[in-house]
């Protein structure tokens, strides 16, 4: 019997600023095209977002496959685009089964129904187990409603079933990966040259209370860790099969349990793999490891993003942070001490902001000194704690701008116009004051990193169109910058 294909695709959606450094591993399609290929199905993994394609181009991968499924998952803002897949899907072939999955759709699904009658199914919540019996269950010619985590319309109602247990840490260790199914050219983290970008999860979800958070509740506020072994191995499958020598650790809170974590770096090393590893992890844990941060540089971990979102206790507190200003700055600072290259992020454009505050988070960025920070405007996420606090404030109802990037918000004394600006004068005035910091930095290895992705970031189409001219490159960093590029040139040459 000719297996079921099932084509997985990610929406062509891009914010910019996250793919100027480097395109993206989509490892939830990986688990998922593991579990379909593991049930006897035939899963395809089209990456349009990564791929740079448009939604003409997705039409023709779509009639080439001819798949008896598509599938796609959406955040808020790329909602529109996962809707628009799923509606081509059924213009091309109406018999097509469309699904949808991701954390918008688990909590929004009454909303999707109404938006669109081109999706069929929505898998709601961890969906390596939903998706297979789901699929297990219309092939056999019968109703899901017996299916744990999914919604679907019945005679003009939506039908919700019961909801999912989540997975143990012993099966997630156990789930198969379709890496295999990935085309690993695409995938590159522009700041390091000639580097090929994988992705790990060493956990899934985060059992803190930050209001503004979708994760914590997309997990339901539940930490499951991943053993130690196990991640070495897929670091190695990655490493050794595939050529990856830069791996995104994907989850929000890999060093929750001190004692796995020490295993996991100690297995790094013991590896030596030279592969370099980008993370973010909280405060307090920077402040817990102090003593082993040089563990952290040993095993390959080169980049840490730390979120902080504010330069004022009384908006981290609003936030449920759980930590001070002044840990962030000795956090921030710990991470500098031992050559690991810091990033951050502080939030613009809540109802109370004025700008005298937004100038004051300029300067406590400033004051933090991170390597890389972003200010990001408010995302209203139509299902976390914060959204009734903002909603009276919401001017905007395009979901494709809930993005961090563009203000959707406007606060009491501000327009949306001003807090874009504002957003672009933070950008500006932090990395224009950077610049000359950097390129006196003795460590040769974070000189250049820092200054290769302040050049992809001031170069970058997105920017340039988004925030104009961030401002002119210092003539002494275009000149280092030239010397670094021929050094580089040099060494492909020698090879």
């Amino acid at each position: 019997m000719k297996k079921q294909r099932i084509l997985l695709i990610t929406p062509p959606f891009h914010a910019g600023v996250v793919e100027v450094a480097g395109r993206w591993v989509p490892l939830h399609l990986v688990y998922l095209a593991g579990s379909l290929k593991e049930a006897g199905y035939e899963p395809f993994i089209y990456d349009a977002m990564t791929k740079m394609v448009d939604h003409g181009e997705i039409e023709k991968k779509i009639e080439e496959l001819m798949p008896h499924y598509v599938a796609t998952t959406s955040i808020t803002c790329t909602l529109p685009d996962a809707l628009e897949i799923l509606k081509r899907a059924k213009k091309i072939e109406p018999s097509i089964k469309t699904i949808l999955g991701g954390i918008h759709p688990t909590f929004m699904y009454q909303e999707v129904f109404s938006l669109s009658e081109h999706v069929d199914y929505v898998v709601r919540g961890e969906g390596e187990r939903t998706i297979v019996e789901l699929l297990s269950c219309l092939e056999a010619g019968s109703e899901p409603g017996g299916v744990k985590g999914v919604a679907y319309r019945k005679d003009g109602s939506v039908v919700v079933t019961e909801e999912r247990e989540l997975m143990s840490p012993e099966e997630l260790d156990a789930l198969p990966r379709a890496w295999e199914l990935l085309d690993w050219q695409d995938y590159r983290y522009f700041v390091i040259p000639d580097s090929r970008l994988g992705a790990l999860d060493t956990s899934r979800g985060c059992d803190k209370e930050c209001s503004f958070c979708s994760q914590r509740m997309f997990w339901r506020q539940t930490w499951r860790p991943r053993s130690p072994e196990s991640l070495i191995e897929d670091i190695k499958t990655q490493h050794h099969r595939f050529g990856v020598n830069v791996v995104l650790l994907t989850d929000d809170y890999p060093t929750h349990d001190r004692t796995r974590w020490e295993r996991f770096l100690d297995l790094l090393i013991e590896e030596s793999l030279d592969v370099f590893i980008l993370m973010e992890t909280r405060v307090e844990d920077i402040l817990r490891d102090r003593d082993i941060l040089c563990k952290y540089r040993k095993a390959g971990i080169i980049h840490i993003y730390v979120g902080i979102e504010s330069g004022e206790q009384s908006t981290i507190d609003v936030f449920k942070k759980d930590i001070s200003v002044e840990d962030a700055k000795t956090a921030l600072r710990l991470l500098n001490d031992h050559g690991i290259i810091t990033e951050t992020s502080l939030i613009l454009g809540l109802p109370d902001d004025t700008k005298e505050s937004i100038e004051k988070n300029l300067k406590m960025a400033v004051e933090y000194n991170p390597d890389f920070c972003h200010f990001l405007a408010i995302a209203p996420w139509p299902y976390a704690d914060m959204y009734e606090t903002l909603k009276p404030y919401i001017k905007v109802k395009d979901y494709r701008r809930y993005n961090l990037i563009d203000p959707v918000v406007r606060p009491e004394g501000l327009s949306l116009e001003e807090i874009d600006n504002a957003i672009v004068d933070c950008y500006r005035r932090f990395y224009m004051g950077k610049l000359r910091e950097v390129i006196s930095i003795k460590d040769e290895f974070k000189r250049d990193y820092m200054l290769e992705a302040m050049r992809l970031m001031m170069r970058s189409s997105f920017l340039v169109e988004k925030m104009g001219d961030l401002g002119k490159i210092p003539e002494e960093v275009e000149r280092y910058l030239g010397i670094m590029r021929g050094k580089t040139e040099k060494k492909k040459a020698a090879m």
